[in-house]
């Protein structure tokens, strides 16, 4: 059953308005999500009602919110399926997330020689924390290459796993292209060999089911501020296994379970990994938008935006001179281009000028855009509140570009 795309859309307040005397068609969802009332009304409450620092508080206020931001937990390991709550490691981001995973993962069992795989369409915050491991360890990045699709070559990768890979790391999504990595399979060959998987979940996590136990995955990261949760907010999911084994990322309140000046024994998990004042406020929007995704359905959402996606496509490659950048056998709802002779940035300020708001550049996937030889891409990206309409204000506007500048 499709969703009923008007009553979603009447839930988001920033929709309703107008950007140069033109409604607003706000295509830059893989950059962030727009906020449900909801959740703008969550994070209200929080500071009018109870705001109190958590955990170490004896006294109403903050027993309120202690509760609410451990049931912000629980309801993250329910969004992603996890064994236990306490496998769910809140963060700022997908970035924070991977880096605590990169230097933790990499302090407890990497060594000189080591080896860490990654793709070739990886966003820096799947590429930077391993290369700044590497260099400190004295680690080789090997990086499995794709295809002239944007596809992923499974082969390759194979190839590249050996004895001294210690972890591969593989976005589900690529932010640039929306290829959907068939990572079940990926985690399969990788357990094979004995080796870990960090799921870069950032781009999946708003769009697609998600089950870190069918998938097997060791780790998975994402964002709440891509899926319609406040700014601030983000998870590390870790198998039990893994984590007990982890050093601490960063020292200090919370994460500590006694301290002298001779030494420190650390808390259990998950605060382990939670130094200092958790962005409590943002964890429990960040359970109302999980909410909100569970009240329409991510098969539902994937489905919509997987419809506005292949329309876009349609629309778009009959415009002359335009060229997809990705023609993935399996796409999320995210479509990147090129116009022959005219830059992003020109394409995506006309664009702007129409009331149409995306994202233009390099996408923070340097490597992917050099891979494909061009200085970046105009991408639309979708979200559940999106409509048909704004795909053909969207073809119509990058129409008229092209025409103009001719």
């Amino acid at each position: 059953m499709s969703p009923d795309i008007e009553s979603i859309r009447s839930q988001f307040p920033i929709l309703g308005q107008t950007v140069y005397n033109k409604p607003l068609v706000y295509l830059d969802n893989g950059a962030t999500t727009q906020k449900p009332q909801s959740v703008i009304d969550a994070v209200a409450d929080v500071y009018v009602r109870c705001n109190s620092n958590i955990h170490r508080g004896v006294h109403r206020l903050s027993n309120i919110c202690t509760e609410a931001f451990e049931e912000a937990r629980r309801a993250v390991a329910r969004h992603i399926n996890a064994a236990c709550a306490h496998e769910v490691i809140f963060t700022r981001g997908t970035t924070e997330s991977i880096n605590l995973a990169a230097f933790s993962f990499g302090e407890s069992f990497c060594a000189q020689g080591d080896e860490i795989v990654i793709t070739a369409m990886e966003h820096h915050s799947n590429i930077v924390p391993w290369q700044m491991l590497c260099e400190r360890k004295g680690m080789k990045l090997r990086v499995a290459p794709i295809d002239a699709n944007g596809d992923l070559d499974l082969e390759a990768l194979g190839r590249l796993l050996n004895g001294r890979t210690r972890l591969v790391a593989v976005a589900h999504v690529s932010n640039v292209m929306g290829t959907v990595n068939p990572v079940a399979r990926i985690v399969a060959m990788a357990h094979a060999a004995g080796i870990p998987v960090l799921v870069d979940a950032a781009q999946s996590a708003p769009h697609l089911p998600i089950d870190v136990q069918a998938l097997d995955c060791d780790f998975m990261a994402f964002s709440g501020h891509k899926m319609y949760a406040p700014n601030g907010i983000g998870v590390l999911y870790g198998k039990e296994s893994w984590l007990d084994r982890m050093k601490p990322y960063q020292g200090g309140g919370e994460m500590i379970e006694k301290v002298t000046f001779e030494r420190t024994t650390y808390n259990v998990l998950p605060f382990k990994f939670e130094a200092g004042t958790p962005d409590y406020v943002a964890a429990i929007g960040l359970h109302r938008a999980i909410d909100f995704i569970g009240s329409i359905g991510l098969d539902a959402i994937a489905a919509h935006e997987h419809r506005l996606a292949r329309a876009a496509i349609e629309r778009l490659t009959a415009i002359d001179g335009l060229r997809l950048i990705g023609t993935p056998a399996q796409r999320a709802g995210v479509v990147s281009f090129v116009i022959d002779g005219i830059h992003p940035y020109d394409i995506g300020l006309l664009l702007d000028k129409m009331g149409i708001a995306v994202r233009t550049g390099h996408h923070c996937a340097e490597p992917l855009i050099d891979h494909f030889g061009i200085a970046g891409t105009v991408r639309a990206s979708f979200a559940v509140y999106n409509t048909m309409a704004e795909v053909d204000a969207l073809a119509a506007g990058v129409r008229r570009v092209a025409e103009m500048m001719k």
